[in-house]
């Protein structure tokens, strides 16, 4: 579903070093490092709102620096900081969204009103945008990513602000999605929900990749002693690259 190779990004120093990631369809990723180590810039290149110094990105087969269009159809972004238009109501803002993807209004309705459902949005689909919480804006930005089913789907920090009765709520939505072959990828801090929800792990400390695999991969790779996420992850940004 995403083939990156080689993918280079500097901003004075590299961001971003000659990364590769090879992402299936049917997955979730979890992408994971330091502040600092490159996930955010390297999301924004695999969307198109950030153009590469070097390397190429395939989304489903397209390559998405030649024809970003086509690849942007078939794609999500979800940043941890969504921007939604605070006078519109849940619905409305769904209606907008559709517009945008082209969506049919036949096929949006039902398919908006699902979604806010499942998000437990339903009985605020009348109230403005303006009054909600951070977690209830975050669960109103995923309805509208995933309108237009992508197939990729790209999170920066999707659990961020909800609590637990949302992260489950979105946590079971992406469960839903990646068994219909749709696939994730997404950045987090909180260790827990990459060990329990990532089907892989990728770990990359300024801009490259230095550990990738199962959490069991990563936990046998690190060596004796290294029990949870939390232990691998900090095992192997600890040391030097090469």
């Amino acid at each position: 579903m995403l083939q990156v190779r080689g993918l280079c990004k500097s901003f004075g120093r590299p961001a971003v070093d000659h990364l590769d990631l090879s992402i299936a369809e049917g997955e979730i990723y979890a992408l994971l490092g330091p502040n600092g180590a490159g996930k955010t810039t390297t999301l924004r290149m695999v969307c198109g709102l950030l153009a590469p110094d070097a390397g190429s990105i395939a989304i489903a087969g397209v390559d998405a620096l030649a024809h970003p269009a086509q690849a942007k159809q078939v794609t999500a972004w979800l940043a941890d900081e969504p921007l939604l238009y605070d006078r519109l109501t849940p619905l409305e803002y769904l209606e907008f969204v559709a517009g945008l993807w082209q969506v049919p209004a036949a096929t949006a309705r039902p398919l908006a009103e699902a979604l806010l459902t499942e998000l437990g949005l339903w009985p605020h689909r009348g109230e403005h945008c303006e009054g909600f919480s951070r977690g209830m804006r975050q669960k109103t930005a995923l309805a509208g990513a995933l309108l237009h089913d992508p197939k990729l789907l790209v999170m920066d920090e999707p659990l961020s602000g909800l609590d637990a009765a949302a992260s489950r709520q979105v946590k079971d939505l992406l469960r839903a999605r990646v068994k219909t072959g749709r696939t994730v990828v997404l950045t987090t801090h909180v260790l827990e929900v990459a060990e329990r929800l990532a089907d892989r792990i990728g770990i990359i400390v300024t801009g490259r990749m230095v550990a990738q695999g199962s959490f069991e991969e990563l936990r046998r790779g690190a060596g004796p002693g290294q029990e949870t996420l939390e232990d691998v992850f900090l095992h192997v940004t600890a040391g030097p690259l090469a």
